[in-house]
């Protein structure tokens, strides 16, 4: 028998108009009233397509402040610009909205009016069960929980083909230089790292994959970890590194300290940013569609409506090796 709005006020002890306007996210609510809502219409298995929803018109796009630096600028710019150029053939109203962990994000959402979510790059899971909530459409771009859909490149595969490349240049010591696994596309590149040691018989050691101390204060963090790398018995002879931020200031390192890059040191990327192709030497990468990121996102969007919780999609975007003299002295 499907659960009706009557159930989940029975459940939440709400009124049936209450409920009403909460699963429609009307104004004149308290969150915790329409978080309680929704949380019980989950959890009774309410069926989300019987709500009336309306053809997305409005779309905010959602960035975290951490991602306002000028390098992650130069991922997240292509990705919305695809996501722009969707907008514009179907016709929607496409805003850009940055928030932080302390900021009131859902007050914020509803000031712009929007019809639909897009998310991208690392959020909170606190934010994201909040932003569920609102019960509409909704995709993650660049990273992945269960119950969204998403729309990420391979990042396993990318660490796959960076190490494969570097170990097929003749290299024996291949490190890793990589930000905090616990976000998701990082913690694929590892995989992909450690399956590329893995068919090839080589051996995973710890001490050569190094996390960043500080991904705010990357020269300092960076030459840490080179001094660590350099410093152990047998120093590495090349790194992955899982962002070209990170490996543009390994090639600076390299060059401050007379560390011949590629022969002494072959360096390797990840995203393929703009800069990467005009660094010295320049970087060679793994290359990451970021506009395709953007559009798919704005299909997968429109898939979704009228009901977000009925047609959730994982989409993996392929990436291709870009190799430049960073590591290969051919």
């Amino acid at each position: 028998m499907a659960v009706s709005i009557r159930d989940i006020a029975s459940q939440t002890g709400l009124s049936v108009g209450t409920v009403s306007r909460a699963l429609k996210n009307q104004e004149g609510l308290t969150e915790e009233t329409r978080i309680r809502v929704s949380e019980a219409a989950h959890a009774l298995g309410y069926d989300f397509s019987r709500l009336k929803q309306g053809k997305i018109r409005r779309v905010v796009f959602v960035l975290h402040r951490q991602h306002e630096g000028e390098s992650a600028s130069q991922f997240f710019s292509p990705v919305l610009q695809g996501a722009e150029s969707a907008c514009r053939q179907a016709g929607i109203a496409l805003s850009l909205m940055t928030s932080g962990p302390t900021e009131p994000l859902l007050e914020h959402i509803r000031l712009h009016q929007a019809d639909a979510i897009i998310c991208a790059g690392y959020v909170e899971p606190e934010i994201l069960t909040a932003l569920r909530h609102t019960n509409k459409p909704m995709v993650l771009i660049d990273a992945r929980q269960p119950g969204f859909s998403s729309v990420c490149p391979d990042h396993r595969l990318g660490g796959l083909l960076a190490t494969r490349h570097l170990i097929q240049s003749g290299r024996k010591r291949i490190a890793m230089i990589s930000g905090s696994l616990a976000h998701f596309s990082i913690a694929e590149r590892a995989r992909g790292f450690r399956q590329a040691l893995f068919e090839n018989k080589m051996l995973a050691d710890p001490a050569l994959e190094v996390c960043l101390n500080d991904v705010h204060a990357l020269e300092q963090s960076v030459a840490a970890a080179m001094e660590l790398l350099r410093s152990l018995p047998q120093p590495a002879d090349a790194v992955f590194c899982y962002n070209d931020s990170t490996a543009i200031e390994v090639l600076k390192y390299c060059e401050r300290h007379g560390i011949k890059v590629p022969y002494e040191m072959a360096v390797i990327g990840f995203d393929d940013i703009a800069s990467a192709a005009q660094a010295m030497p320049p970087l060679s990468s793994i290359r990451v569609d970021k506009q395709a990121l953007g559009s798919v996102g704005i299909a997968l969007l429109l898939k979704q409506t009228p009901a977000p919780d009925t047609s959730l999609t994982e989409s993996i975007q392929t990436v291709t090796l870009v190799v430049r003299e960073s590591s290969c002295d051919d």
